[in-house]
């Protein structure tokens, strides 16, 4: 409901009814006639201002600002409601666009179902033995197998029947598996002559390696027999140039005390020829003590290189044992599986005591 304002009223303008409010808003400027009238209610006022040092007189001023702001907020509200009301009318408009295509959508999918169904069981049909070819063709794929697997792999293919249930694909299912056997084959000849190739060059390779460590521990038994026998001599020679210097210094006492019982014969010839006799025994004595001396150092000579013999023997046929055990050992781990020169790291280690709780029974 609008209302003509009085001057002493609230409002300045009349609101135009919503009936009409459209036009007024959507013409250009069409708001200009009611800027226009509060414009002269504001000159108006202006013109015959009341005194602002009265209390009656501000508030004049401040209900003139108020009518303003009342006339703003009308108006203003006013187009608020058009707006919300048309942008109610885009809604309704894609609500029924919406029925629309979800209506003749569905009556197109109703007409077109059967050709629907017939399209995807026949795709499906050809998916079908497209998807057999593509495994026909995948037999060739044998990177990383074996001649032996290789064969059954060739084997499986060849098992694999082509007919007539292949319907128009029949031909290129032939041409498939022609390809992939003929590609097997190749492939199997290529496998089968590198593993033969293969083979011989590990026992080639084998046959080198024991070789090369026969002839390791042979000079290694030589090097120890050698060196053993050098110090058994440098420990003869030593015993014997200690028995000869023994026997030379002996010679020297005897012979100055020979020397000595001469000179005191001479000097006392007087004495009696008993005391002659006895330095002569002693000397006689003295030159078997001598004699006996030199027979026992040979003796224990001659037992100490007999004693050294047998521990090199001993050493040695230990050694030789220990080597056979250890080749057996190498021998598993290489056709357990494990390389060669992981193996023989592992018996190495394991001999020296290096790995914790791992030992060889000798």
């Amino acid at each position: 409901m609008t209302t003509t304002i009085e001057r002493e009223s609230t409002e300045l303008v009349t609101v135009p009814p919503k009936e009409t409010a459209l036009q007024t808003f959507t013409a250009d400027k069409g708001l200009d006639p009611y800027l226009k009238t509060i414009r002269q209610e504001l000159d108006k006022f202006l013109s015959d201002a009341p005194a602002l040092d009265t209390a009656k007189g501000r508030k004049q001023y401040a209900s003139m600002a108020y009518k303003i702001a009342q006339s703003k907020t009308a108006i203003d509200n006013l187009g608020k409601e058009l707006v919300a009301d048309l942008k109610k009318q885009p809604a309704k408009v894609d609500a029924e666009r919406k029925r629309w295509r979800d209506q003749l959508d569905a009556w197109r999918d109703e007409a077109r179902g059967p050709l629907n169904e017939w399209e995807a069981a026949e795709d499906a049909r050809i998916a079908k033995h497209q998807d057999h070819i593509e495994q026909i063709k995948g037999f060739d794929v044998c990177d990383g197998l074996t001649a032996a697997g290789i064969s059954a792999q060739l084997d499986n293919l060849k098992a694999i029947t082509v007919d007539a249930q292949y319907q128009e694909f029949e031909a290129e299912a032939h041409r498939a598996k022609e390809q992939a056997v003929k590609a097997l084959e190749i492939a199997l000849q290529r496998q089968s002559k590198h593993e033969a190739e293969q083979a011989e060059l590990d026992r080639l390779r084998q046959e080198a390696a024991e070789r090369a460590q026969k002839e390791r521990e042979e000079q290694i038994a030589k090097d120890a027999a050698d060196n053993a026998r050098r110090q058994a001599e440098q420990a003869a020679q030593a015993e014997r140039d200690a028995a000869a210097n023994r026997e030379r210094m002996a010679k020297e006492e005897a012979e100055r005390k020979e020397r000595e019982v001469k000179e005191a014969t001479e000097r006392r010839e007087s004495e009696h020829q008993a005391a002659i006799d006895k330095a002569q025994r002693d000397a006689a004595q003295e030159r078997q003590r001598i004699e006996a001396e030199h027979k026992r150092i040979e003796d224990d000579r001659l037992a100490e290189e007999q004693r050294q013999k047998r521990e090199i023997l001993a050493r040695q046929a230990d050694k030789d044992h220990r080597g056979a055990v250890n080749r057996l050992a190498l021998e598993a781990m290489i056709k357990g599986g494990m390389p060669e020169d992981c193996a023989k790291q592992a018996i190495t280690l394991i001999a020296r005591c290096q790995i914790p709780n791992v030992t060889i029974n000798y």
